[in-house]
């Protein structure tokens, strides 16, 4: 990378470090260069722990969905993401309504729409 080029487009951090008087340029310099990298990874870890923990749960569903309605894994992500995408809802948010009720969402519900019954409903239809 060439000398003077910083690795943040704003330069801001969280972490501030005070030099002595009578430092070097060179090792101002790069304490400089590292307090911005420790920045940028420290904002790189977050983001994958997010993403981590994003995938955590839409696993999760995927599994309860594929569960809840006899399907394929793959195609209870299928199911997921195209009624996150059709409701405009953040595959993540969705997900973790699955998770978190026993009840289905109404977008998932109406993405499957009657095609794969979950037992128990399929159950008290067929008592009636």
């Amino acid at each position: 990378m060439p000398r003077g080029v910083p690795f943040t487009d704003g330069g801001e951090s969280l972490i501030q470090v005070a030099l002595p008087p009578g430092t070097p340029y060179e090792a101002e310099t790069a304490v400089r260069r590292l307090v911005e990298l420790t920045a940028i990874l420290a904002r790189r870890c977050a983001q994958l722990q997010e993403a981590l923990e994003t995938r955590v749960v839409i696993e999760q569903a995927k599994g309860m969905l594929a569960e809840r309605f006899h399907l394929e894994p793959e195609r209870a992500f299928d199911v997921l993401r195209r009624s996150a995408r059709s409701n405009r809802v953040a595959l993540r948010d969705l997900a973790a309504r699955v998770v978190s009720s026993e009840r289905t969402p109404r977008e998932i519900a109406a993405q499957l729409d009657g095609a794969a019954a979950p037992p128990r409903l399929a159950r008290s239809a067929g008592s009636r």
